[in-house]
């Protein structure tokens, strides 16, 4: 079904893919992971042809992928027969509704209405978006638009599909649902899977092989338990002492806030305290992202109000974004990273360079910060929100493109300098980074539910939020 041959793929600025030899049979369900900026979605990308007919890169080497050459077929061709959901959903959603988004691809092949009807159906409810039918999709939340995106290319019905971590932004229902929906895929219908994921855990019950690329190489395949036992490190032991929190930094009273006549959040009272580290958990489109632009002051509230306890002042709040094209601006990596600073007339250079280094961003300093890897693009956006040196750091979903390894780097990064005082918001689904890092919780929920723990806020009508001390 898919059939590679010594593939080479160079960027302008970089090598992403040396030598890839690849063979996979048709019903097969294959896991390919490895470190950010391995080479795992351009490998995507080429399959489908985007690498070179979109994006500018020299590809030498043979491929075939449903009987398809992505150099002798258009990538309009190649999509009739294999399905990509991107890394960031948000690039390949532009219908104006949920509905007309699923419609999208069967509507192009020219299939009745009638099976146009059946075929969004059943996308829509599959991945758990039939509520979401007439919302406009650029009112969704990222988990949301993941899903819909996922839809869009199972309306198609490709005997391939090609996804670039399709759980990424999804909370633990979204994540489950799309692993059955993809399984049951995967058994009813032979369709063949290439699933790229950094933690690939809820796959690996399911999938035949895991392909591990490092450096633009084939590392490791084999038996998904196997590999990844073998290239994954040992998570470390931790014990970090608890942060010492001081009075009260930040309060919202009140606060009701949403987009174009859809409410979000309504009445929610909380306070954030200086030097806490406070997860911030709920469903996909409970509000979190909503609080933190409120925080950040990118959202102006409808009612209620932000009250800063520092003198009355917005100090610098600091807003690392799910989709970091949002916030990079200069040319290459190290220009993003001292832009803050330079502008404020506050640049040193042992700074920037801590945070080059405990970003792993020195090897990239000199790379173009459009040509990086999802992964490289959030360590750039994360070490240039921290140069400003923020009162309030607010991470969105930072394990959105990270392999372990540099995770595990950089949140100890940002732990660290929470037990100097820095106060954190993260905003996660990740439980695990919840347990090892923050130490109060606060949990939106879609409904109404009974407070818990020693600290709590009351409950709220749309998007009740529980803030409860970890155990």
């Amino acid at each position: 079904m898919i059939e590679v041959r010594g593939l080479h793929v160079r960027y302008p600025e970089a090598h992403a893919l040396q030598g890839i030899d690849l063979s996979i049979t048709p019903g097969s369900f294959v896991l390919v992971s490895g470190p950010s900026g391995g080479g795992k979605s351009t490998l995507a990308h080429t399959l489908t042809g985007l690498i070179p007919q979109t994006v500018p890169a020299e590809v030498d080497g043979s491929i075939s992928i449903a009987g398809l050459d992505p150099r002798q077929h258009s990538a309009a061709q190649i999509a009739t027969r294999v399905g990509l959901v991107f890394q960031n959903p948000s690039t390949q959603l532009f219908s104006g509704t949920v509905e007309e988004e699923a419609a999208f691809g069967p509507r192009n092949l020219g299939l009745p209405p009638e099976e146009i009807a059946d075929r969004v159906e059943y996308a829509l409810s599959a991945t758990g978006c039939t509520h979401l039918r007439h919302r406009a999709i650029r009112h969704l939340s990222s988990g949301e638009q993941q899903r819909v995106a996922i839809a869009a290319v199972l309306s198609m019905r490709p005997p391939i599909l090609i996804l670039d971590e399709p759980t990424a932004n999804l909370d633990i229902e979204g994540e489950g649902l799309i692993t059955r929906t993809l399984v049951r895929l995967h058994h009813q219908h032979q369709i063949t899977l290439v699933v790229i994921e950094h933690r690939p855990d809820s796959f690996l019950p399911h999938a035949d092989r895991l392909i591990w690329l490092a450096d633009g190489r084939v590392a490791a395949d084999g038996p998904p338990a196997k590999i990844l036992a073998k290239v994954q490190p040992s998570p470390s032991p931790y014990s970090f002492p608890p942060p010492q929190t001081g009075g009260p930094l930040v309060t919202l009273q009140g606060i009701t806030a949403g987009y174009a006549g859809h409410l979000v959040l309504q009445d929610c009272t909380l306070t954030l305290r200086s030097g806490d580290f406070v997860a911030l958990v709920g469903p996909n489109g409970s509000g979190k992202t909503t609080l933190a632009r409120v925080l950040a002051g990118l959202l102006r509230p409808r009612r209620g109000k932000v009250v800063w306890h520092a003198n009355g002042k917005r100090p610098r709040v600091g807003f690392l974004q799910q989709n970091p094209l949002h916030q990079l601006v200069c040319d290459t990596v190290e220009e993003e990273v001292r832009f803050g600073p330079h502008n404020l007339r506050a640049e040193r250079e042992e700074d920037i360079e801590r945070l080059m280094i405990q970003g792993d961003l020195c090897p990239l300093r000199h790379r173009p910060t459009r040509a990086l890897s999802v992964g490289q693009q959030q360590r750039t956006a994360l070490a240039a929100a921290l140069a400003l040196k923020p009162a309030l750091l607010v991470l969105d979903e930072p394990t959105v493109g990270q392999d372990q390894q540099h995770l595990t780097q950089v949140m100890d990064f940002v732990s660290g300098l929470n037990r100097q005082g820095q106060t954190v918001l993260l905003i996660t689904h990740d439980r695990q980074l919840v347990g090892r890092y923050a130490n109060a919780i606060w949990e939106i929920k879609e409904k109404r539910g009974k407070m818990q723990g020693a600290r709590a806020s009351q409950i709220l009508p749309l998007a009740p939020c529980i803030l409860y001390k970890k155990e």
